[in-house]
């Protein structure tokens, strides 16, 4: 007894094993929380980066798109080419626009074979440029030149230095009422644009980022960036990415030796501006861009051993808490056996999980001093099951409900309309698909669809049925709603519901889509399956408990039962068996929806699981009483279905024909082959389906009538559950009734 009393308790053990295990879940909480951070945390910051050179880029296209645009409306100006307005006049038309943007440094206007005949501040009339690449690309079609330096004119400027100064040229034909070639306007922009831009978008963030930002040339070309690389012609991952896919972000070494995190981003014009296909790279070294990281990491770690100090604390405490008790019940308990007063002593030794076995096996032989407790329990029993089902039929119609108005919210919102004609071209786009895609109606007419609309993944087979289409005039177009994926403006990929036809007359024919989003719909679907699982689990877990307690008394491990102890025990038995059936039966239709049901397929005789569910149902039979009796000439039959599926089925049905049965009656199970098929049948001689309740026989929670859950029994689910697994094993189920002459359920398998 010495040795025993300065043994450790269980509160002992039970406080290291806490704090142990705190400080392990902690330590390796944060280090996971740390590593899925850092992932995230890296890829903003590589967005962000992408975006500054998306910004750039898009300056650069926006920008040059308006001098594009000015230059190619000053070339349709009558008065400019018209021969009556002297140089002089045409000479104030040019500096007035060089006044309104201060990066043209030249403006002039030639005759056709390349002579300057006006130009701003006069600079370079009378010079011939027929020779200039601008001159001979604007005649050509190419209306923009790309990054070049000019020393001659560079000569005639303000502020003439030493370096030669850089320009962008925009030149347009001018055309008289014929088409006939007059002469060509050019413009030459200040290089320093593309810089201000830059410093535009980069500048906020240089200082307390260290980013840098360069334009490359189509030839990957350095026209702006730091001086050390300006001039040089790289070759890199980013720029062979940007190419690609226009922007994002990579990690690559660069030729001077360092590792960078690089945005990128590929100007790709602006309305109809074509673009030089320049490359805007913005680059931060991964030391100054993963700072941000790094010290995230380190008050992770510092916070997860802030935690795993807490949670041990807790730990420990919760073990004294939890010690304290389970001495106390052991101790008292054994001063029960012994016949003592009840009194809670002070903790004893390390002897509680022994005593309290003890205690309560004794407490269990002493049956007769509890039957007051058991008698209250078995009279609440059915009262607490019926309330649980109550509660569980409530959150179901909840669901239902929610489900019923999210399909009343979409049903009565208005279809996004497109119209596509036969090369796949939009014709027509209504004001719900501008909001449900977010582009304008003027930004996708004329645009494929399958470019605009569908996921990369699915567009091969798009064009084919194109294809098919128009080499056929035949299309086959399906008679309902189709649930498909399709992309939105920002690439996010929406589900929705898609009535698709074909309209107008064979030269004139279109395609007419009505699109409908159930991305919410599916939420819906989803939470609801989610509920009815959980629902159903935190159900069972407690229902097998109280089933395997009721089941050790009626097998007597608490010694003999009175007559009167017996009987309420065996109607908490079937309460508790009732609502475990509820819960399965609930847990298999929650599974069937999901289609997630498991079915064992294999090769199998039929009758022996026509006999395995007669014997299944008897014992019901003989309560009743009922007869049953077994037709079935299958000798030999095999059919490839679930073994334990059809049991289910079979015995749903035999069970439900035992239950609508008058007393005395014969419940009959027949079989026979039918060509290709397996005929069964259930018939019993009950009061019949009433014919207002036929069509919903098959429905979930249906039954005949409301007192029926009273008086028979049963959930509402079993006929629905026997149907899904009928048609899952390619049969079909149906029956036949006659008021007052029972009722035949019939299943048919395929053989």
């Amino acid at each position: 007894m010495n040795s025993a009393r300065y043994r450790p308790g269980i509160g002992s053990y039970l406080a290291m094993a806490f704090c142990a295990m705190a400080v392990l879940l902690s330590v390796i909480l944060s280090q996971v929380l740390g590593v899925i951070a850092g992932g995230q945390v890296k890829a903003d910051i590589g967005g962000a980066l992408a975006e500054l050179a998306l910004q750039t880029s898009d300056k650069l296209d926006r920008g040059m798109f308006e001098r594009y645009r000015e230059i190619e409306l000053m070339s349709r100006r009558q008065d400019l080419r018209s021969p009556e307005l002297d140089p002089a006049g045409k000479r104030a038309i040019l500096n007035e626009r060089q006044a309104t943007y201060q990066y043209y440094a030249w403006i002039g206007l030639t005759d056709a074979s390349g002579k300057v005949l006006a130009a701003s501040q006069g600079m370079l009339e009378g010079a011939n440029v027929a020779a200039r690449p601008w001159f001979d690309k604007a005649l050509q079609g190419t209306h923009v030149g790309d990054v070049h330096e000019a020393l001659l004119l560079a000569k005639l400027l303000p502020g003439a230095g030493a370096e030669p100064k850089r320009f962008v040229d925009v030149a347009f034909p001018l055309l008289d009422k014929n088409g006939k070639v007059l002469g060509v306007l050019g413009a030459h922009l200040y290089w320093q644009w593309a810089r201000d831009v830059e410093q535009s978008v980069i500048a906020p963030v240089r200082v307390r980022r260290h980013v840098e930002a360069m334009i490359l040339g189509r030839d990957g070309t350095v026209l702006l960036g730091p001086p050390a690389l300006q001039g040089r012609r790289l070759d890199l991952e980013s720029q062979r990415a940007a190419h690609r896919q226009r922007s994002g972000h990579v990690e690559e070494n660069w030729p001077d030796g360092g590792r960078y995190l690089v945005g990128y981003s590929e100007t790709a014009g602006h309305g109809h501006y074509p673009g030089l296909g320049w490359t805007v790279l913005v680059r931060q070294g991964l030391d100054d861009a993963y700072q941000p990281l790094h010290q995230m990491q380190k008050r992770v770690l510092w916070v997860g051993l802030g935690l795993a100090l807490l949670f041990s604390l807790l730990g420990y405490l919760a073990a004294l808490l939890i010690a304290q008790p389970l001495s106390s019940l052991a101790t008292a308990a054994e001063r029960i056996r012994q016949g003592e007063a009840l009194s809670l002593p002070p903790a004893g030794p390390y002897s509680e999980v022994q005593a309290l076995v003890q205690a309560l096996n004794a407490l269990v032989a002493n049956l007769m001093q509890r039957k007051s407790e058991l008698n209250e329990l078995n009279l609440t029993l059915e009262r607490r099951v019926e309330q649980r089902t109550r509660e569980l039929e409530q959150a179901l119609a909840r669901v239902s409900a929610n489900e019923q108005r999210m399909q009343t919210i979409i049903a009565s919102a208005q279809d996004a309309f497109i119209a596509v004609d036969p090369q796949g071209r939009i014709i027509d786009w209504n004001s719900a698909a501008e909001r449900m895609f977010g582009w304008r109606r003027g930004e996708v007419l004329g645009q494929s669809y399958i470019e605009v609309l569908v996921p990369p993944r699915f567009r091969e087979r798009q064009e084919e049925a194109l294809l098919g289409f128009r080499d056929s005039g035949e299309a086959k177009l399906p008679e309902h709603r189709l649930q498909r994926l399709v992309l939105r403006r920002n690439g996010e990929e929406l589900a929705v519901e898609v009535t698709v036809a074909l309209a107008g007359a064979r030269d004139e024919s279109f395609f007419s889509a009505f699109l409908r989003d159930v991305s919410a719909q599916r939420k819906v679907e989803q939470m609801k399956s989610e509920f009815i699982s959980t629902v159903s689990h935190e159900l069972r877990t407690p229902m097998t408990s109280i089933q395997a307690s009721l089941a050790m008394l009626a097998d007597g491990s608490a010694g003999e039962l009175s007559t009167d102890t017996r009987h309420l025990l065996d109607i908490a038995q079937k309460s508790s068996e009732r609502l475990v059936r509820l819960v399965n039966d609930v847990l298999d239709m929650e599974k069937i929806e999901a289609g997630r049901m498991d079915y064992q397929m294999r090769r199998q005789p039929i009758l022996p699981l026509l006999e395995q569910a007669l014997d299944a149902v008897r014992g019901m039979a003989s309560q009743r009483p009922a007869g049953l009796q077994l037709e079935a000439a299958v000798d030999g039959v095999e059919l490839s279905v679930d073994h334990d599926r059809i049991i289910q089925v079979l015995v749903n049905l035999l069970s439900n024909a035992v239950k609508f049965s008058p007393q005395f009656s014969t419940v009959t199970l027949s079989a026979e082959r039918n060509l290709d098929w397996l005929a069964i049948a259930v018939a019993d001689q009950g009061e019949g389906i009433p014919p207002e309740f036929q069509g919903s026989v098959f429905e979930k929670f249906a039954q005949a009538d409301g007192s029926d859950r009273r008086r028979k029994g049963g959930t509402g689910l079993g006929l629905s559950i026997c149907k899904s697994i009928v048609e899952a094993h390619g049969g079909r189920i149906g029956f036949d009734t006659h008021p007052g002459k029972g009722t035949v359920f019939r299943v048919e398998l395929p053989l």
